[in-house]
């Protein structure tokens, strides 16, 4: 390739994820050459500052028409952008916790800043990837920096076990993803997506739809592990508990984000056209009843086991799988209003867990106490932010007048109108068993008594993402009309088809 082809790519498409490469790789060099000592809190505002340039290409993109770039293997389209909106707006929530976060126990903070975006940019590649190659290449950067991030407390047995756990069950799971994949390739000799979708009807691949529906199975389980989906989620309790906290809620939010879009372009474009066991039903319509199955599950094993736990951080690793579960339902229902609701009750998600992980944050670090009890009595010590955690748990429990709420009304609708009233019916009852242990921590917080009466001090940096996600978590919930409308107005499904 001479240089004049190489210049001639549109590679502004690519300035997001430029921007974050940049900054990622001179966060490590002024680590690399900092002295030992030096106060690494200006990485993070550094680190800070890229996240918001990169926000502001991506900005600049709404409404651009689909592009392609290093042969069709990666795109610019209303799909890659409405997911990196929500990565990038996340991980700057996540920055902004992680500025003063434990910087006795974690040694090496450095490194923590400039892995949050890799693992950022993973994420972002697996949105925008249009090929098996890119697609597992974002997908490995994003769970290495993962794995790496969750054990950055060196001198922490939790977080030692946390990384460990996390290593080999992700090594599996990518495992099994890669060999799904490679019965793809084998079947239609291409990795490029479109290009494995136009030959789905091939009469060889016709006649060999088990072996489909064999790769379909495989991928999907693979994938399934990412979003901490029933029964693959078994990692989850652990990493979740022993990994430094900000990483926990990166994990909560961003990485599931980039989990659940990549199962719907992967599954979508490349099994759209896939034959099923029958040639009167496509493989999609085949595997419904398949993932209803798991959607259920995730709902019921994570609402339910979340009731026996008295660690917080275990709590919202099981309120994660369940979250996982009402995500997967409009994958079930392959309604138009599919990506409509994924995308909004991920935004919903994005503030409300976040927000909440911010408190939690807030009472360890004050307390030292990972139990459910170190709330007892906030509301009596910081009744602001009592009030604050009280939102974003009444969200997240999916009550009136909020953006959790909003987000599951519009996923119920969605599984009523394609006639799946038993998902539908799993929905409410585990909303409703989900009210015992959010109000488990609300009862701590405003009618136990408090073991000490000092005020939780709020830092400016985390007092931004409290008042941002309860902005957030309150007018999605008021006012849902103005994501939809920004939806429709930016956001295209039918260009996740397009070449």
């Amino acid at each position: 390739m001479d240089l004049e082809t190489l210049l001639s790519y549109p590679w502004s498409i690519m300035a997001p994820e430029f921007t974050i490469l940049i900054v990622a790789t001179l966060l490590s060099l002024f680590d690399l050459f900092m002295k030992d000592k030096a106060d690494r809190k200006y990485l993070a505002w550094f680190a800070i500052a890229g996240v918001i340039v990169a926000l502001v290409f991506t900005w600049r993109q709404l409404g651009s028409p689909v592009q392609m770039i290093l042969y069709d293997t990666y795109r610019l389209d209303s799909f890659a952008i409405a997911f990196k909106l929500i990565l990038l707006v996340g991980t700057l929530f996540v920055l902004l916790m992680a500025i003063d976060y434990d910087k006795k126990g974690i040694t090496y903070r450095g490194e923590f800043f400039y892995l949050l975006l890799t693992a950022l940019l993973g994420g972002m590649i697996m949105t925008s990837s249009a090929d098996m190659i890119t697609l597992f290449v974002g997908l490995e950067l994003l769970s290495l920096s993962s794995y790496i991030m969750a054990g950055l407390r060196k001198n922490n047995l939790q977080s030692n076990e946390a990384a460990f756990k996390y290593v080999i069950n992700g090594g599996v799971a990518s495992a099994i993803t890669l060999f799904g994949m490679s019965y793809v390739y084998g079947l239609t000799g291409h990795t490029n997506l479109f290009e494995i979708s136009a030959v789905m009807q091939d009469p060889v691949i016709m006649q060999n739809s088990f072996l489909i529906l064999f790769s379909f199975f495989l991928i999907f389980v693979g994938l399934a592990f990412k979003i901490a989906s029933a029964p693959f989620h078994m990692w989850s309790p652990d990493v979740y508990q022993g990994s430094p906290t900000p990483v926990t809620a990166f994990l909560s939010v961003v990485s599931k984000t980039a989990g659940f879009a990549l199962i719907l372009r992967f599954l979508l474009v490349v099994f759209i056209a896939a034959p099923g066991t029958s040639p009167e039903e496509p493989l999609l319509v085949n595997t419904q009843i398949y993932i209803a199955v798991l959607a259920g599950l995730t709902m019921i094993i994570g609402n339910v086991v979340a009731l026996r736990q008295d660690n917080i951080k275990r709590l919202f690793a099981y309120s994660s799988v369940a979250q996982a579960g009402y995500i997967l339902v409009p994958f079930v229902t392959l309604s138009v209003m599919m990506f409509e609701n994924t995308w909004f009750y991920l935004l919903a998600y994005l503030f409300m867990n976040l927000g909440a992980f911010a408190v939690i944050q807030l009472v360890m670090t004050q307390t030292g106490s990972e139990k459910i009890s170190a709330f007892a009595g906030l509301y009596k010590r910081s009744p602001g932010l009592a009030v604050i955690m009280a939102v974003y748990l009444i969200s997240l429990a999916g009550i009136p007048i909020s953006a959790g709420f909003v987000g599951k009304f519009y996923i119920f609708l969605g599984a009523l109108s394609t006639e799946h009233y038993v998902l539908a019916s799993v929905m409410i009852a585990t909303s409703v068993i989900s009210y015992f242990y959010y109000f488990k921590i609300m009862g701590q917080m405003f009618f136990r008594p408090a073991e000490s009466t000092e005020p939780i001090r709020v830092p400016v940096n985390i007092l931004v993402v409290l008042v941002v996600a309860a902005i957030g978590t309150v007018g999605l919930g008021l006012f849902p009309s103005v994501a939809i409308d920004f939806f429709n107005e930016y956001f295209e499904f039918a260009q996740i088809f397009q070449r």
